[in-house]
């Protein structure tokens, strides 16, 4: 092959890629034009602040926001230890051919390709019909307290849909760590556990916040999962307790666009509420962004 033809090839490789791209973005941008245009003059105060109302055709989606909201939180502090243990272990402990850990990285590439619905079930059979009779039973409870579908619940479901995603970038970022700082810290006398506390882990903090941040963009806009295991049709309380029911603007979506008596009527409220989902998803993301970047200015900073 000629340097003409190479050179005609990687032009033709490069605005491929870049066509694509560009369709990606495009398709993202068109998405976002339709959702603003067609549900920002509806986003008032009185909508983000008010519960539903008259069917649901009315009112607002407070109770949805902060439900989503604490929803993830709780998503995010139940999935971040497991994951970034677990990748720790696989990368930093486990013997280089050790069949344990071969199973765990088998276990969590098929868990990634699980339907999200089949979360849901296992979430309602583990759970709730199993975690949650059992304490039921060792606290004495008399009537169902913990084997019903409440928030709780749910989070920790969401947290296992999303386990692939964090221990996956955990352990990219742990591998982007340098051997030589490990060997070095070594050298000076310092343990294993030394070295991975105040070496590699500060190093690889910015990829496992990358993890966090596809962690809460996945799991927010979750819904199939949270049908079974906490997400309420109508509610107009907060959740106040770890089993309370919440509402959730995903489902909500759902709602608006299936159950409603008038279609029409309901679709500002319908692009409205995506809209707020959205944007509430993009907060969460910038605030991991955030921290991520000041972490990874301290870290150049400390170099």
């Amino acid at each position: 092959m000629t340097h003409a033809s190479r050179r005609a090839v990687g032009l033709a490789l490069t605005s491929l890629t870049g066509l694509a791209a560009f369709l990606m973005v495009a398709m993202l941008a068109l998405i976002l034009l339709d959702v603003i245009a067609n549900g920002a003059s509806h986003v008032t105060w009185t909508f983000l602040s008010q519960p539903p109302s008259d069917g649901m055709m009315g009112g607002g989606i407070f109770p949805a926001i902060i439900g989503t909201a604490a929803l993830t939180l709780l998503m995010t502090l139940a999935v971040m230890p497991v994951g970034v243990l677990t990748a720790v272990y696989l990368h930093e402990y486990a013997p280089p051919n050790s069949r344990f850990a071969r199973w765990v990285r088998v276990a969590v590439v098929n868990l990634a390709g699980v339907p999200s619905i089949v979360f849901g079930l296992f979430g309602l059979g583990f759970f709730i019909l199993f975690v949650g009779k059992g304490m039921d039973r060792m606290l004495g409870h008399e009537e169902l307290y913990w084997a019903q579908p409440g928030i709780l619940w749910a989070s920790l479901t969401l947290a296992v849909l999303t386990l692939p995603v964090v221990i996956v970038s955990t352990e990219e970022a742990l591998r982007a760590v340098p051997m030589d700082h490990r060997t070095a810290s070594l050298a000076l006398g310092a343990t294993q556990s030394q070295t991975l506390a105040r070496v590699v882990l500060p190093g690889a903090l910015p990829g496992i916040l990358t993890g966090a941040v596809l962690a809460i963009s996945r799991g927010a806009g979750e819904v199939a999962p949270i049908l079974f295991t906490g997400a309420a049709y109508f509610l107009p309380d907060l959740p106040s307790r770890l089993n309370s029911q919440f509402m959730h603007l995903g489902y909500h979506t759902y709602v608006l666009a299936t159950q409603s008596p008038d279609v029409e009527a309901t679709r500002p409220l319908l692009y409205a509420t995506v809209l707020v989902l959205l944007l509430l998803t993009f907060a969460l993301n910038l605030v991991a962004v955030i921290i991520r970047t000041r972490t990874r200015r301290k870290a150049a900073g400390a170099h």
